[in-house]
């Protein structure tokens, strides 16, 4: 073997034998977050100059402050008024003056939307209708809202200042308002009005809890309620009056239904509970259950008034937008040419409605009734007065004379242009004329 080959073995040999350094391992405190490396890491160079031009602007600003100070000029000590013009009563008017207006800066709570609302109601409503009448309706209620607040204001500061006796505060603000004139409930009248107030809570049932609530129910259930929906009826286009008398009647006698079927029970409830006549006297039962279907016959009615005023207001003929559009025909039937309907049982249909609206809540059994159980009921007198009636009719009457003027005349137009040829008087001319002697001419023109 030659020496050549002997080193490359050995050179082989040699790199076979080589070995790795050795794995060197991180540290064990390495990415631990030391206080250091916390503000090098949460070091930003613009929030330090941030800081830095806060400062300076801070700084200038308390320079000018200072500068500013420096110049004013010291405010004139208080003069010293002689005291004729400093007096005590001087003293207490202004001081009275200055702590009302204090009080009247106080904020007051508005008046209620809720009052404002019932207000509202009272008021007709063919008075609220129209843009000036919205307006006008709009300011008094403005005008209510502001004295609201001023009556507010006043009664705020006389309960909370005395008022000094200086005349001349009498013209700020004009008149402190005065409690009413009443009677003098001081010793001598004590006895007379503890006698009145035990006297009118034993006879004045409306007092009573039970009562209250009944008044409540009521006024749910019937304030924004009528029997009759008549807000769709000129929308329906023309319609037969005797088929507007059915779909009333039948609206009418489910809206009888639904109040017979909600309403009374209710009322049936307050006066089943155990509680129901707490106070009342074996002797006062029956002023007090009077009381009860007096309420009820009231609550009754005013729903009656209520729906006959809408059904009249309906054939308003100044107001259009609610007007029922009937049907009607001319025919000719016996050489005899005429409306049907006609105008009186078009007439006769009207009226039967506000009969049949007056009809209606008639059986509606009294609470003591209801609760005996007897074979012998008592009904509720919810008839409606005479007047109310009276008045409907009139009105309708009017309403439907005007309304049918224009059918009216357009019959007594037809009737005067073609009623002598289906009377038999043409036939007459006709027949006298041919037992004449006319020429060609003539019979043409004829």
């Amino acid at each position: 073997m030659s020496d050549e080959s002997k080193a490359a073995i050995a050179a082989v040999k040699e790199a076979l034998n080589l070995k790795l350094p050795p794995i060197v391992r991180p540290p064990e405190d390495i990415g631990v977050d030391t206080p250091l490396q916390s503000k090098l890491l949460s070091y930003r160079r613009s929030k330090e100059q941030q800081k830095k031009i806060n400062q300076l602007v801070t700084d200038g600003a308390k320079k000018n402050l200072n500068r500013m100070l420096s110049k004013r000029v010291p405010s004139l000590p208080e003069p010293d008024y002689p005291p004729t013009m400093t007096s005590e009563i001087k003293k207490k008017g202004y001081n009275y003056m200055y702590m009302k207006r204090c009080v009247e800066s106080s904020p007051i709570v508005p008046i209620q939307q809720e009052w404002l609302d019932h207000m509202l109601m009272l008021i007709p409503q063919s008075l609220k209708e129209g843009r000036e009448r919205e307006e006008l309706v709009e300011s008094l209620v403005n005008e209510v809202s502001s004295d609201f607040e001023k009556s507010m204001k006043r009664y705020l500061v006389r309960s909370v200042l005395v008022k000094p006796p200086v005349k001349w505060l009498e013209d700020e603000g004009g008149p402190l308002p005065e409690s009413p004139l009443g009677l003098d409930y001081a010793n001598p009248w004590h006895f007379s009005y503890v006698q009145a107030r035990n006297q009118i809570l034993a006879n004045l049932h409306i007092f009573h809890p039970t009562m209250k609530m009944l008044l409540e129910l009521g006024y749910i259930t019937f304030a924004n309620t009528v029997l009759l929906d008549l807000t769709g009826i000129r929308a329906k286009g023309p319609i037969d009056c005797e088929s507007l008398k059915n779909d009333l009647s039948i609206q009418a006698k489910k809206a009888e239904e639904k109040i017979m079927n909600t309403w009374y029970p209710k009322v049936i409830s307050l006066f089943t509970k155990k509680d129901a006549l707490e106070g009342i006297k074996p002797e006062k039962l029956d002023a007090f259950y009077n009381c009860v279907s007096t309420l009820m016959s009231n609550q009754l009615k005013d729903l009656l008034r209520r729906t006959v005023e809408g059904f009249v207001k309906l054939f308003d003929p100044e107001d259009q937008c609610g007007l029922p559009i009937f049907k009607m025909e001319l025919t000719f039937d016996d050489e005899k040419m005429e409306f049907y309907p006609t105008f009186q049982d078009l007439e006769v249909v009207v009226l039967g409605l506000v009969e049949r609206i007056a009809e209606a809540l008639q059986n509606v059994q009294t609470i003591p009734s209801w609760l005996s159980g007897t074979s012998a009921t008592v009904t509720l007198d919810t008839e409606l007065p005479e007047h109310v009636m009276q008045w409907a009719v009139t009105m309708l009457k009017m309403a439907i004379h005007q309304n049918l003027e224009g059918p009216r005349k357009q019959y007594n137009s037809y009737v005067e242009k073609y009623n002598w040829l289906l009377d038999g008087t043409a036939d007459e001319q006709i027949q006298t004329f041919q037992a004449e002697d006319h020429i060609f001419d003539e019979y043409t023109q004829k």
